[in-house]
């Protein structure tokens, strides 16, 4: 335990427990929101417009993200030098602009349902990486 500014003691450890735990929540209910934005659109895209959809799934990967970068803090990874965390993050950017195209910017439903069957790849992808600590390069 470390000495914080405030006076408090700081254990790193249980600060990265405490964001790891957070950050495994979020991924699983961006997974889980995703698929349901996905049904949603092929069987009643008309659902997609209530606000919890427009908004929840927002508020969810930004805490997603924002324990990611906590964890990367505190536990001392740097995506430069870490090569599974870089994986993470170019499959992280593949994912985003794959599921831009299944829930929006897709023409056709043809080019939606490849997206969308995309993206779930990319994120069984991060899990892997994830798990394994294998990247790509390094």
């Amino acid at each position: 335990s470390v000495a914080h500014p405030c006076g408090r003691r700081y254990d790193p450890a249980m600060s990265y427990l405490a964001l790891k735990h957070l950050h495994l929540t979020c991924a699983v209910l961006t997974a889980l929101a995703f698929i349901a934005r996905g049904l949603l659109l092929a069987t009643r895209p008309q659902a997609l417009n209530a606000r919890f959809w427009r908004v929840a799934p927002h508020v969810n990967d930004t805490l997603l993200l924002a324990a990611g970068v906590g964890m990367a803090v505190v536990g001392g990874f740097n995506p430069l030098t870490t090569p599974w965390l870089a994986t993470k993050l170019v499959l992280l950017l593949a994912y985003i602009g794959l599921g831009t195209l299944a829930l929006k910017r897709g023409k056709t439903p043809q080019q939606r349902a490849i997206a969308f069957v995309l993206a779930l790849a990319a994120l069984a992808a991060i899990v892997h990486v994830a798990l394994s600590k294998q990247g790509w390069w390094g």
